[in-house]
């Protein structure tokens, strides 16, 4: 049986590939209880998702750290390791920050073949040595700038309590280190999203209290006949990552689709999420305000969208099949009888390895308001379980120690989770009211039970931290 099930696993990920990723941003006053979020669909065939933990070190003067790719394992070089190093559980640090992303690619050419840092590594070395969301962008384009970037176009969410950004960048190619790139920060009252296409157009080049970017951004892509015009016309998105239908349909749709659950009129931006009218309709906007604020609850359920009463809803169709399942398990794009057609990629996606909901609050102590939310494979198939940014160990579930993608372990919340997935998808409309019911319960637990797990927290931090976070180690583990 485990032999079948990795054969199939492997040849799904040979035969079927897909854009992966979706992150959603949302400001402390976008939020019902003034947390700042960030999400992450880590959507990937054949992707093995766990949860890694990076304690807190001193390393001695002159340390280096070697850097393996996080996609290929390739080994890509060393570079200097910071003499103090933060606590990072999977995607948050002990000061509440929080890094995630999603890969727009961009122009192939500008792809640093000689690049030292990728992104999954940079993502984990700015946990590692960032206090707040600016210093985190200041450690990823500072390293990227003296040792090369090895990655293609990636947008970044990156979040403390205060503060939300976009951070998009892209290399220069093999012949120049370093990056070009432009960070945004997302206002408090609004929230935004990015799905595998750059979604930075213009930018107010003299707001520097909310607006970043590498000071050859614009003259970089002049140099290589990307751009021509005034400096106050440049659009990031248009250069480095130019939009085609299925940079469109793929991906901004799923921003559209996420807005539109949140934001009024935004029926006016269908005919650009459609992918057919790219060079007539109006380009979405970044971020907008919802018209009210967002919860915990919200974001999970957002996370699980299928495109659900929008003109790209995929249930009721002939492809969802005798039991109407929002999913489409054969290629996004394929050929039949000489004619292309394609599949809609909606935000909730049976790819999916990792999901994560990270919640920073600036009203409680770093080790109790940091927590990222976690869950194994498909987001709408599973319960979102709290591991707070203090954690001193990783539950056995999510560990990477417990199985890997060609190992399985009924042990491991990623084969579980797939293998429960994989029987509902054939027969959704019968089996998943089930499903849903015993999701929907735990995570009403987890939620309705933060509040008194949280006072117990502060009762003990107040005398001694480490019993704070040796008691909310316990709880993450047992949830």
């Amino acid at each position: 049986m485990q032999k079948a099930i990795i054969t199939l696993l492997l040849l799904a990920a040979c035969i079927i590939q897909s854009p992966a990723c979706t992150s959603f941003l949302v400001g402390k006053k976008a939020s019902t209880d003034g947390s700042t979020f960030i999400t992450y669909n880590q959507d990937s065939f054949g992707m093995y998702g766990s949860l890694g933990l990076y304690p807190a070190a001193r390393h001695p003067k002159g340390t280096m750290r070697r850097i393996v790719d996080g996609d290929t394992n390739h080994f890509l070089g060393y570079i200097p390791e910071a003499e103090t190093t933060y606590s990072v559980v999977g995607n948050i640090n002990e000061h509440q920050v929080s890094v995630m992303e999603t890969t727009f690619g961009g122009r192939e050419e500008l792809v640093d073949t000689a690049g030292t840092i990728d992104y999954v590594s940079l993502m984990t070395i700015a946990l590692q040595r960032s206090k707040t969301a600016r210093e985190a962008i200041a450690v990823m384009t500072t390293l990227t700038q003296k040792h090369g970037y090895a990655s293609s176009g990636e947008s970044f969410s990156i979040a403390d309590p205060n503060e939300v950004w976009i951070l998009e960048m892209i290399g220069k190619g093999p012949e120049e280190k370093g990056t070009v790139w432009v960070a945004i920060r997302i206002p408090d009252d609004c929230i935004a999203v990015h799905a595998n296409q750059s979604r930075i157009h213009k930018f107010n080049l003299k707001d520097k209290a909310n607006v970043m970017y590498s000071k050859d951004v614009i003259s970089f892509a002049r140099k290589k006949g990307y751009f021509k015009g005034k400096d106050a016309d440049f659009s990031f998105a248009d250069a480095y990552a130019p939009a085609d239908f299925s940079a469109i349909r793929i991906c901004e749709a799923r921003a559209w689709s996420f807005f539109n659950k949140w934001v009024d009129g935004m029926e006016k931006y269908l005919p650009y999420a459609d992918g057919k009218h790219i060079k007539t309709a109006e380009t979405m906007p970044l971020y907008f305000k919802p018209r009210k604020p967002l919860s915990l609850h919200d974001l999970m359920v957002s996370m699980r969208d299928h495109f659900e009463n929008t003109p790209f809803a995929i249930q009721g169709d002939a492809g969802a099949g005798l039991y109407d399942m929002p999913y489409r398990p054969s290629p996004l794009f394929f050929t039949h009888n000489g004619r292309k057609y394609f599949n809609e990629r909606p935000i909730s996606t049976m790819q999916t390895a990792s999901t994560m909901i990270a919640q920073m609050r600036r009203n409680l102590p770093n080790a109790i308001g940091g927590i990222l939310w976690f869950g194994n494979d498909d987001p709408n198939m599973v319960a979102y379980t709290p591991v707070y940014c203090c954690a001193q160990r990783i539950p056995a579930c999510y560990a990477p120690e417990t199985a890997n993608d060609v190992t399985f372990s009924w042990e491991s919340a990623f084969w579980v989770c797939n293998w429960v997935a994989n029987m509902t998808y054939p027969r959704y409309s019968m089996l998943f009211p089930s499903l849903e019911k015993q999701r929907d319960a735990l995570e009403a637990a987890y939620i309705n039970n933060q509040k008194n797990v949280e006072q117990k927290a502060i009762g003990l931090y107040n005398s001694n931290p480490k019993e704070a976070a040796t008691f909310l180690t316990d709880y993450s583990v047992n949830c």
